[in-house]
């Protein structure tokens, strides 16, 4: 397969295009953000995400090609890929559409790809060469998983949140604490000045080893919050922080190795946590485990990690059909 992939995501909240390349370089990667849109909601809204995709989707397409140094047609393009889910229905929707569309008029190959499958191929964006099995932690804004990836297109859930995904519940911590959204890096920028080690918040139990809760902290920090007024907001996220870290890592490496992983990776918009990305990369180092953090910008959503997807997903199994649906509640299978 000799042509380049138009990758097109817009599953939640960020208009997303990129061109990637036979050797899985991205030439360019395009992001609009609705962060200031959503914001004095603390939250995304789901109407307001879905008709902002469809204001910019075109712009962000065409810039996409603009920054690859390529005109805005069908030359050399041998598919263009787009998630079809999992998502917001009227956010995927308008990214469907918009990939249909193209298809058709510029008669080139439509490719849908699952955003969980696109977060793992985002590994290979700055590691292109990958050990296999992996164990990958996907922590996106609603998704929190550990996906045993035996081989690329091949993958087995070892555990997942069973309330509140990471993303969830560091966006309720932040509210508590009187914070913007995301509540990520509004936690994360307010830990530097804290102790983590100043209160103990507790680490949720799972029937199943391998799952996660996230619920169960939360409240806890909003009980702790209640009943000590005075106490240090940076003390709290910091303490918060370090809960949720501490979880993800432990049970991601305990995953790898009792699975017989060569490697851990992290991907999601989670994934671009100072902290988690240091403490994953210690703690799977020292278990002999190949660790691939790739570069923040592309464990956040965006549209090289659908094309990479893309271009597997169309040498394995071919074009999508040509009437592909958005499918909300898709899973990784």
């Amino acid at each position: 397969m000799s042509g380049l992939i138009l990758g097109i995501e817009t599953s939640c909240d960020e208009t997303a295009a990129a061109l990637v390349d036979t050797s899985g370089r991205a030439l360019s990667s395009v992001i609009s953000s609705q962060i200031s849109l959503h914001r004095d909601f603390g939250g995304v809204v789901p109407e307001l995400a879905s008709r902002e995709h469809a204001k910019v989707i075109l712009s962000v397409i065409e810039q996409a090609f603009t920054d690859a140094g390529r005109e805005f047609s069908s030359a050399g393009l041998e598919a263009v890929a787009v998630t079809k889910g999992p998502g917001l229905a009227g956010s995927l929707m308008v990214g469907v559409a918009a990939a249909k569309a193209l298809s058709i008029g510029w008669e080139v190959p439509l490719v849908g790809v699952n955003h969980l499958e696109g977060h793992i191929f985002a590994i290979e964006l700055d590691y292109p060469e990958v050990q296999f099995p992996m164990a990958m932690l996907v922590v996106s804004g609603g998704h929190t998983m550990i996906v045993r990836a035996e081989r690329r297109g091949e993958y087995d859930i070892l555990g997942e949140t069973v309330d509140d995904a990471a993303g969830e519940a560091f966006d309720k911590v932040a509210r508590l604490l009187g914070l913007g959204y995301p509540g990520g890096p509004e936690i994360e920028r307010l830990s530097r000045a804290g102790d983590p080690f100043a209160i103990r918040f507790p680490r949720a139990k799972t029937k199943s080893e391998y799952d996660f809760s996230f619920s169960g902290p939360k409240t806890a920090v909003a009980n702790y919050v209640k009943s000590h007024p005075g106490a240090a907001g940076a003390d709290v996220a910091a303490a918060f922080q370090s809960s949720v870290v501490e979880t993800l890592v432990e049970k991601t490496v305990a995953a790898a190795i009792t699975s017989g992983c060569a490697s851990i990776g992290l991907s999601g918009g989670v994934g671009a946590n100072t902290l988690l990305r240091a403490r994953l990369a210690e703690e799977g180092e020292r278990a002999g485990l190949a660790v691939y953090v790739p570069a923040k910008r592309n464990c956040t959503d965006n549209g090289a990690m659908i094309a990479a997807a893309g271009r597997f997903l169309l040498e394995r199994f071919g074009p999508s059909d040509p009437e592909l649906d958005a499918m909300p509640s898709l899973r990784l299978s």
